[in-house]
């Protein structure tokens, strides 16, 4: 790497929030070779979701530039701001959107403050010194301090405003903050991965990043291990996963006590699940039947929604009518798949309706998703439109959760337990690649915006429907490796008691 490249000499709003998120991604960002650098959906529906946040706010569309700002336009887009940063380095940021009020700016009785978008109910770390950044920028670009940001978010197709204060306790984080950035990009290597790997999913680099935590064998690869494990691990003096793998069960247990209760069960659940890992083996944790009520089930509903978290909404609710032969678990009669779109304007009751009739089909009928948003997502909706207690819970008795099923009954050589992970490992592919729920969010949007313009991309609509009845197939690619691996072990405990 050239000596030019290790000292930077223009930090950017986009490296900022990328170091906010995580350290690694703004060298990744800078320096990573862009063939490893992966398309994520997770930008896009920020992009999506900051579109929809300031149609909602501005009256009429905003100007764009330098002039617009001088003629004291509503909302002004399109603005590059410069100015110094530490160290000699140059600072460069292009604010989304600057909304006009009132004040005393170069141009007049109007000044502008920045506002940006966001997701969920918390306001980031990142959002706060984004617009503490811009509002540094703004003041010598309209020669007049700026006080405050304004950040903006829609939930439940309603327009939320909130005021961020842009004071000097903000501005002394924002250089703090830069200060350590540019530390981080003079480096010779990227810093280290993340202990939290949950947001890796949502990362370009996580392809790079993934590749070399496992050839590594990072404490952060191994399931079960989260920060807080990963910190006490390290303070015993396991460093990696080939050091857990080879540790002494009582010995773990007994220097875990002094943090935490169960300790002996901890440390026995966390070697063997380094060791699976490690030897690509999986094991039975627990020898009962893990579906023992799918033994005479022939007829079964695979289940799996897909939603819109900034709607509160499930644009899809997806089944798949299965009829197996119960003598054989694996052979499968036939599977119609049923989905239920919620195409026009969302009426709940109606998509009650809808999925009350499917459901009512066979009141017996045994209902398989996997994790937990399906029962509770249907639940809610039911309890909602008026179901009773015994109802709700007869209803909720149908439910099996297969991800609780493979967690209890199995120890896999995985560093996930999630679908993606376990139905890949099992065998089964995805039509597309690398899809998942966010990238069916996005088509989702993309069809809505184009039907409401009178085209209706039908390619959207298709991939949504062939990614929700694939995540079924995965769920039930599952189902039958865990229904085979019971009748592997009832054949073995018949052999057994005949012998």
């Amino acid at each position: 790497m050239s000596k030019k490249m290790l000292y930077p000499n223009l930090l950017t709003d986009r490296l900022l929030r990328s170091w906010v998120r995580c350290r690694r991604k703004a060298w990744l960002d800078l320096y990573g070779e862009k063939q490893e650098r992966l398309w994520t959906a997770h930008r896009n529906l920020q992009i999506d979701h900051q579109q929809r946040c300031f149609v909602a706010l501005m009256p009429r569309k905003p100007a764009k530039g330098l002039i617009a700002c001088k003629k004291g336009e509503i909302g002004v887009l399109g603005i590059r701001l410069k100015g110094e940063g530490p160290h000699g380095c140059s600072l460069e940021a292009h604010p989304p959107l600057l909304q006009k009020i009132a004040g005393e700016s170069q141009w007049g009785k109007h000044t502008y403050r920045p506002v940006m978008a966001k997701h969920g109910r918390k306001i980031t770390k990142e959002i706060r010194l984004s617009l503490a950044l811009f509002g540094y920028l703004l003041k010598p670009f309209q020669k007049t301090p700026t006080r405050e940001g304004l950040i903006v978010s829609l939930s439940n197709q309603k327009l939320q405003l909130e005021t961020l204060p842009l004071n000097s306790k903000l501005n002394s984080q924002l250089h703090e903050s830069l200060e350590k950035l540019l530390i981080d990009l003079r480096r010779n290597t990227p810093p280290p991965i993340t202990l939290n790997r949950r947001k890796c999913t949502l990362c370009c680099w996580r392809g790079a990043c993934n590749k070399e935590a496992k050839s590594e064998g990072l404490l952060s690869e191994i399931s079960g291990v989260g920060v807080h494990r990963y910190e006490l691990l390290k303070q015993i003096g396991i460093n990696n996963l080939s050091d857990l793998a080879s540790t002494d069960t009582i010995d773990l247990g007994e220097k875990l006590n002094a943090y935490t209760p169960n300790s002996l069960e901890l440390a026995r659940d966390l070697i063997s699940q380094a060791k699976a890992q490690r030897d690509g083996i999986e094991e039975r944790i627990n020898q009962s039947p893990a579906l023992p009520e799918l033994k005479h089930s022939s007829d079964l509903l695979l289940y799996d929604i897909e939603s819109d978290p900034d709607e509160g909404q499930d644009f899809l609710h997806g089944f798949i009518s299965l009829k197996r032969n119960t003598s054989n678990n694996c052979e499968v009669y036939s599977t119609k798949y049923q989905p239920i779109l919620v195409t026009n304007e969302y009426d709940e009751s109606l998509i009650w309706k809808k999925l009350k009739q499917l459901l009512d089909c066979d009141p017996n009928r045994k209902i398989l998703h996997y994790g937990e948003t399906e029962v509770i997502s249907l639940c809610r909706l039911a309890k909602r439109q008026g179901l009773s207690d015994k109802e709700l819970e007869k209803l909720r008795n149908r439910f099996i959760d297969l991800h609780v099923r493979v967690r209890t009954h199995w120890r896999l050589p995985l560093n996930s337990y999630g679908l993606k992970n376990v139905a890949t490992w099992m065998g089964f592919s995805w039509r597309k690649k690398g899809v998942d729920g966010a990238r069916a969010l996005l088509w989702w949007r993309h069809w809505n915006a184009s039907k409401q313009n009178g085209r209706g991309d039908i390619n959207s609509l298709r991939w949504i429907l062939e990614y929700n009845q694939d995540d079924n197939l995965a769920a039930w690619t599952v189902a039958s490796w865990l229904l085979s691996q019971d009748s592997l072990l009832e054949n073995k405990v018949t052999s057994e008691f005949s012998s």
